[in-house]
């Protein structure tokens, strides 16, 4: 009989037709929960997260989130509310199948024809008794989709097939069982029944089809109209590895790159990136004037040695690792910033870095990593943080759930909070807001972590492969978990950081965002990505290696401005992508350009924003322009939008207008200097841009020093006003 039942499958696969769709009309399939019932309630929305697959359910019925608790599931329907759901004697007269049809009052609609195969399968169901599928029934293994790549044209459409593969060797149609999503759905649609239906615009786009918590994905291309030369980008400049692949997408997408930039907006983009700051006017008209042929290498080169380049990539990771000092206090917090701005300095390899945050031990007040663990106190609060960062993996879902958008369940979750069971603390712990003193964090004899839902303890393991703990029993798990994660088999931890680096040198990261691998978030160019993360590797996650070598490529020179064949690409780097300055370096860089430095609290005097030691020291103007809540937990995220009070701020600021006006400023110098006006105007605009004034720009800048009505001061004051609220101070470009 089981013979007949899988050939009849695999029949009913060949014609297009789901499982699920014919159990219910055909007596030889026996209609099972796992099987077939919990693949329609996943389909049809009903345990989604705004039905009754959120936290507190819907009208009093809950079911897990997209059927990630079969369990959970079957008691809440056959046996919950004194099994009120379920009439077997009657079974089309059962409430759970008059809701779905809409035959009763719900909320949710009609979820299910009453006159398809789905209604029918359900019916059986109740009939049969609600039987559980047998657990030696073969397993599902993985998923299918075809085609696994299509090129499409402008409004043009085709259908998806989905295949579930199961551990005896079957395979099953159930194309209109999964759930279906779009990673650019601008560009590209799809219907709940798999049908893809590109749009207007050019780009690319991956239609994730997700069927049982297994994901597969099929990329879809739609090239801009018109054809390109092949031979035309067979010409374009290769530096190194990264332009190939970049070249090699927009052929397949037949996008055009746009011309380089000039050397002054190079030399601006390479020292806001590099080192967050502007260079001087006599820095500028140095590299201007250098007619060498290596001179944007050697610049690199140069910068990268700067002091300031530690303060500035150490400002981004405090971002994503600062605790608030009220509740870890104020020395832990600011041993922390001490430790990784001296990681910088030292240019620590990567993978050194992250070993000492995760084995960290320790006091707070000596060891700066400790602080870490002072905070993130609970191993499932300090699992998702390192997961996250250091892995590209969102894991915060699975702590309740089956990730919806992954393949990782509750249980994998815990273990992985498993390594840090025996993290233990000896000191006087917390006492917001004043936690003044120092907390030591050492390995503990004992430790565990248990399932909230089994109460089973769990072991520690990683999300895949394998991580041997040590033989010796007084060992701590988290040494085995940091030579699992920077093993060079482990392909998320060269990946995450190679495109968090990209993001800020580029303007959007090949996975975006930067944090988020998964299936379900394709990159923009994968062979980049692995190229990329591959030679990090390679290097021994020499994070200076690797800007070097983003900036040595001829992408990351390109001009910002558009041609007729990019204007609308945003995630092929065909251009740069110009960002708004961090708040931080936008504040330095008006600081610097009026030649008045800020004062902040609990700083040394003449300090720089990106000196800042934490997000508590009051500043209007970084609140103003994005730097992460202080009150927010981290990893914290900036936000890098533009708003009209940002607009109004650099406009109207009592502190912006403070340094224009200063007495003791750089606008006061020149104004008593003797420059005539034609050589102050070229020198603000080597402070503001980095470049030397056009024609037109001298002759307006001129102008305002032969107006009667303005002095030579307020000549300086206004043009200097003007430059710094325009778009190219404001954006690296």
């Amino acid at each position: 009989m089981r013979v007949v039942t899988f050939c009849l499958a695999a029949l009913l696969a060949t014609e297009g037709l789901s499982r699920s769709a014919t159990a219910g009309t055909d007596p030889s399939i026996a209609v099972t929960f796992e099987r077939d019932v919990e693949p329609i309630l996943t389909r049809a929305g009903c345990n989604a997260g705004a039905c009754h697959g959120k936290a507190s359910g819907q009208n009093g019925f809950k079911l897990s989130l997209l059927g990630f608790d079969p369990e959970f599931d079957h008691v809440a329907i056959a046996r919950e509310a004194g099994g009120r759901r379920i009439l077997r004697a009657r079974p089309e007269q059962s409430l759970f199948l008059q809701k779905a049809t809409a035959e009763l009052p719900h909320g949710g609609g009609r979820r299910i024809d009453p006159s398809g195969p789905f209604y029918e399968t359900l019916r059986r169901w109740i009939e049969a008794g609600l039987p559980r599928t047998a657990a030696e029934a073969p397993k599902l293994e993985g998923v299918v989709v075809e085609p696994a790549e299509r090129r499409l044209e402008r409004d043009e459409s085709f259908e998806l097939r989905v295949t579930a593969r199961f551990s005896d060797g079957t395979t099953e149609d159930v194309t209109h069982l999964a759930a279906y999503g779009s990673s650019e759905s601008t560009i590209l649609a799809v219907d709940p029944q798999g049908r893809v239906k590109a749009g207007r615009f050019a780009g690319e786009a991956t239609i994730s089809a997700r069927y049982e918590g297994l994901f597969a994905n099929c990329d879809v291309s739609i090239p801009l109209p018109g054809e390109v030369p092949a031979t035309f980008y067979d010409a374009l400049p290769r530096s190194n590895f990264i332009d190939g692949h970049v070249w090699s997408k927009l052929k397949k997408l037949g996008l055009t790159p746009s011309p380089p930039a000039d050397d002054a907006k190079y030399l601006r983009r390479a020292y806001l990136d590099l080192i967050g700051r502007l260079p001087t006017p006599e820095e500028a008209r140095f590299f201007l004037d250098d007619p060498s042929p290596d001179k944007r290498p050697r610049l690199v080169d140069r910068l990268l040695e700067r002091p300031e380049f530690a303060d500035h990539w150490a400002n981004k990771w405090m971002d994503l690792l600062r605790p608030n000092p009220y509740r870890v206090g104020i020395k832990a917090v600011l041993n922390l910033d001490g430790w990784i701005r001296d990681v910088f300095r030292r240019n620590l390899p990567y993978d050194q870095f992250v070993r000492e945050i995760v084995t960290a031990r320790g006091g707070t007040f000596e060891q700066g990593p400790a602080t870490i663990f002072r905070d993130h106190r609970e191993p499932i609060e300090i699992a998702p943080v390192v997961s996250q960062l250091f892995l590209g993996i969102r894991l915060d879902c699975a702590k309740c759930h089956h990730h919806p958008f992954e393949s990782w369940g509750q249980e994998q979750f815990y273990e992985f909070a498993a390594f840090f069971a025996r993290v233990d603390r000896k000191g006087t712990g917390l006492s917001p807001p004043i936690s003044g003193s120092e907390e030591f964090v050492f390995t503990g004899k004992t430790g565990s972590v248990t399932h909230p839902l089994t109460g089973k303890v769990l072991p520690p393991k990683p999300l895949f492969g394998s991580a041997p703990l040590d033989a010796d029993p007084e060992s701590d798990p988290r040494e085995a978990l940091a030579r699992w994660m920077t093993s060079p088999d482990n392909r998320y931890f060269a990946k995450v950081m190679a495109n968090r680096v990209w993001a800020d040198l580029m303007g959007r990261g090949v996975v975006d965002p930067v944090d988020d691998i998964r299936a379900t978030n394709p990159p923009s160019n994968g062979p980049l990505l692995e190229a990329l993360a591959d030679d990090f590797r390679d290097h021994a996650y020499d994070l200076k290696h690797l800007i070097r070598t983003i900036t040595a490529s001829w992408v990351y020179g390109l001009s910002s401005e558009p041609n007729d064949r990019n204007m609308a690409d945003t995630r092929n780097y065909s251009r740069y992508y110009r960002q708004r300055l961090r708040a931080e370096v936008l504040l330095d860089a008006i600081s610097d350009v009026t030649g008045v430095p800020d004062v902040f609290d609990a700083a040394p005097p003449r300090s720089r924003a990106s000196t800042i030691w934490t997000n508590r020291v009051p500043s209007l103007f970084l609140d103003t322009f994005g730097r992460p809540d202080p009150n927010q937990d981290p990893p914290c995220e900036r936000t890098s939008d533009t708003a009209v009070v940002q607009a109004l701020h650099l406009m109207n600021s009592p502190g912006v207008h403070a340094k224009l006006t200063s007495d003791e400023g750089r606008v006061a110098a020149i104004a008593k200097g003797g420059d005539p006006p034609e050589a102050i105007v070229e020198t603000l605009y080597l402070l503001a841009y980095s470049r030397l004034p056009s024609r037109e720009e001298r002759g307006i800048g001129e102008s305002l020093f032969r107006d009667p009505e303005r002095d030579r001061l307020g000549a300086v004051e206004d043009l200097l006003w003007a430059l710094l609220n325009a778009p190219e101070f404001v954006f690296k470009d």
